[in-house]
């Protein structure tokens, strides 16, 4: 079992982030197109949060290797992290500037570190599925002993890539796991309103896919089936077999574009009591109240 509060540190790590992200952002969208002195926003544009989701991104990226490739979305700040890669480098590239991933021209939709993984995340609905799936092909054409994990929102199994992903990772055996953060809204529409039966896990069992649900507020249960799932990947992989999974989860509780709406328990303020249990173990209760401090504060350093 996965150390719960090692999860609970990223988690945390992302929202840490994603918080000091949106403060930035404030009059952002409204400062669009402005002279590069205007002030209060350093964030110009569209910010897309991730947070209420951390515990899918740390669930998932806690058994992936630095050799796994890693395909996300608009919605993309939580993977990134929980797979590595350095949040400053990350901040710096939402403000646009050189020292950021992409040299301050992606922006908060195309973050990518190809070091740890992280294929880059993708501002079209969708299209991280077919380079997963080409990721997928390209390690098992190499030989390589790694795997390719994909994460995608519940809007995209309306779009062609779903279908188009899943039909070739099945028919050519490849080695991903297909992540659904099925948050029940496709931008700003509920997507059982514009979705023909059960949603993504259906759809995948109809093409012969392999595939678990879980909540995607309880990171331990988005741990353990992540573990099950990518373990018979690479046990398959190791034989010269291949197998493809998905896993569906989570809820978002941030709007479409910034500006936080929290909906119930928020995992972050409000862990699961086991995970009070473990880090009593470890942090008193005013340690933990500290600890969540420390990387509130490391949002800030960010800026």
């Amino acid at each position: 079992m996965t150390d719960l509060l090692s999860l609970y540190r990223t988690m945390v790590r992302i929202r840490a982030f994603e918080d000091a992200a949106e403060a930035a952002s404030q009059g952002g969208v409204s400062a669009f197109g402005q002279s590069a002195t205007a002030q209060p926003a350093r964030v110009r544009g569209p910010l897309h949060l991730s947070t209420g989701q951390e515990a899918v991104a740390a669930g998932v990226c806690a058994h992936l290797k630095p050799a796994d490739l890693l395909t996300s979305t608009h919605r993309g700040h939580g993977h990134t992290l929980a797979k590595g890669a350095d949040p400053t480098r990350m901040m710096c590239e939402l403000f646009g500037k050189a020292s950021g991933y992409n040299g301050g021209k992606g922006g908060s939709m195309h973050i990518a570190d190809f070091s740890v993984g992280m294929l880059g995340a993708n501002g079209v609905v969708a299209a991280g599925l077919p380079i997963a799936v080409g990721a997928a092909q390209g390690l098992k054409l190499r030989g390589q002993d790694a795997i390719a994990v994909c994460f995608f929102g519940d809007g995209a199994i309306n779009r062609g890539p779903f279908m188009e992903a899943l039909n070739w990772a099945v028919v050519y055996q490849l080695p991903v796991l297909f992540v659904c953060e099925d948050n029940r809204i496709s931008a700003t529409t509920e997507s059982g309103k514009m979705t023909a039966g059960p949603g993504a896990s259906a759809r995948a069992a109809a093409m012969g896919i392999a595939a678990v649900q879980v909540d995607g507020t309880d990171v331990q249960a988005v741990s353990d089936a992540a573990a099950t799932l990518i373990g018979d990947i690479r046990t398959i992989y190791d034989n010269y077999d291949f197998k493809t999974q998905i896993l569906a989860a989570s809820i978002r509780t941030a709007n479409h574009v910034k500006d936080c709406a929290m909906i119930g328990a928020d995992v972050i303020t409000a862990p699961p009591a086991v995970i009070k249990g473990l880090a009593s173990h470890v942090l008193t209760d005013k340690g933990l109240e500290q600890f969540l401090k420390d990387w509130a504060k490391t949002g800030q350093k960010i800026l």
